[in-house]
Order: structure tokens, then sequence, then C-alpha cells
């Protein structure tokens, strides 16, 4: 998978020109790979020659020739046509190739059924902070993924921020913590926005500030190493206004309703995952 004309990383096709696909594509240059090495397919022209323009990469609307060229496939499109473009690179893509899904809820054994026998297959369950390089990825091995794959795939995804390995069975966890959990973190900085609307403060400035808020509190946490029970203990003083803030929230279940919501979201990834 070395080419000698592009040094040491494999020719890499990302099919999916959309956010997701944007996404990896400036993952893999600022990881090192160069604009030569990387194609993506974007069937709305316009948008097409937005990602040329951009990054300077080849792009193209067919999924079979820029498969065909590639020695790693990524998968950016959305789940319900994966098995149609699957069935377009089946016959395109070369012997070993590896194939790497950014798909939500579609198991390996979707993957495996549809491509030849032993193409290695990684599935990568990301989140939309790898936008901002700030994201955390968990990656799954397919039956003939080795971990050269992995590593493989963890040199590429470097850049959209934490990038961890589990077991596919785990995906569905992870998909309720890190997958859906932008949303739960969205929900907070809106919830503590509209609180200080209510207290008084201009809603531009209650924004900023419950966003700079979770921002900072997040890199603290990861820095600290500490146990987030041991961060807010710091901030709790005796008889303060942190702790009687925080018995409120305890009085009104909020740690048991994003427990509960982590659950929903499992379940309904696991549901998700039966129907394909």
């Amino acid at each position: 998978m070395t080419d000698e004309a592009t040094g040491d990383r494999p020719q890499v096709a990302v099919l999916g020109g959309g956010v997701m696909g944007e996404t990896l594509l400036s993952a893999l240059l600022t990881a090192g790979w160069v604009p030569e090495q990387v194609e993506v397919t974007e069937r709305v022209v316009q948008r097409a020659d937005e990602l040329a323009g951009r990054y300077g990469v080849r792009t193209g609307a067919s999924n079979a020739e820029a498969a065909a060229r590639a020695d790693v496939v990524l998968l950016a499109v959305k789940p319900n046509v994966v098995a149609a473009v699957l069935a377009e690179v089946k016959d395109a893509l070369r012997g070993g190739a590896l194939v790497v899904s950014v798909a939500a809820g579609l198991p390996l054994a979707v993957y495996e059924q549809h491509l030849e026998p032993a193409q290695p297959v990684v599935r990568v369950m990301p989140n939309t902070p790898a936008v901002v390089g700030k994201g955390a990825s968990a990656i799954a091995p397919g039956t003939h993924a080795t971990e050269g794959h992995l590593v493989l795939v963890e040199q590429m995804l470097a850049a959209t921020g934490l990038v961890v390995r589990v077991e596919e069975k785990d995906l569905d966890a992870v998909t309720a913590i890190s997958g859906s959990g932008p949303a739960y973190a969205f929900y907070l900085i809106d919830a503590m926005a509209e609180a200080g609307v209510l207290l008084g403060l201009p809603r531009d400035l209650a924004t900023r500030l419950a966003v700079a808020t979770v921002e900072g509190s997040a890199a603290l946490a990861a820095q600290s190493g500490d146990h987030p029970a041991v961060l807010r203990e710091r901030v709790s003083s005796p008889g303060g206004t942190t702790v009687a803030a925080v018995q409120v929230l305890d009085a009104h279940g909020v740690r048991a309703g994003i427990v509960a919501a982590a659950l929903a979201a499992r379940d309904r990834s696991r549901e998700l995952g039966r129907q394909h």
C-alpha cells in the first residue's frame, strides 16, 4: 500500500463530499497526505469544484473510478445509500484495499456481505466536533482488518481529535455518549444561556459566557486528568452558590435524565443496526 511517487502514504478515495467528507479530506491533508494522494467523489458539480479549488485535490462523480485508483476507500455517504455505493465499487476495488466507513448504524457484516471475501473493513463512529479538530471517534475492525489497518485509520483521523479503538459491540454505547453527545452539550449550553437571559443578561452575552464556560471546563477536565467529581468539588465552596445550584440539578434529576437519554440513544442505535 505504498507508492514510490507519493511516499509511504496510501492513495485515498473519499466517497462523498459533504460535511463529513470534507472533514476527512481536511484531516488527511493535515496529517501529511498531499493533494495528489487524495481523491474525492461528489456528484454536485458546484460542490466538487469548490472542494477541488479549496484543497487542490482531484474530484469526480464516479465512485468506481476513484475506488479503482485507491488503496483506502473512505465511505462518507449517508447510511441509506451505502449498499448502492458498495455495489458500485465492489468490482473496482483493488485486492486488499481497505474500506473505512463513517456511516452510522450499519454493522460491519453489511459491508462484508456486499464486498469480496477477505476485504478488510474498519467502521468509524465520529462526531460533529471533528469538523473543528475536537472530535471523538471510535474505530472497530472487521474480520479481516489487521493491526496495520487500525494504525493507518488512526493516522488518517488524528487531526479530527480523539481516536479510540473499541469492539463493534461497543459502538452503540459510543454512539450514545460521543456520537449523540454533542447534542447534550448544546442542550446544556442553550439552557445556561436561557438562564442568563432570565437573570437579565443580554442573549448574546449569556450565550458567549455559556459557550466559553463549557469549552473551558472541558479543556480543564482533559488537561487535569482528575475525575469530574473532583473538579466539581473544587468549584463548590461549603454553603456557597455552586453547592446550592448543584443541589437543584440533583433535585430535578438532571444526572438521571442524561443517563436515561444515553440509554435511549444506545437502544435506538441497536434498533437501526437491526434494520439492515
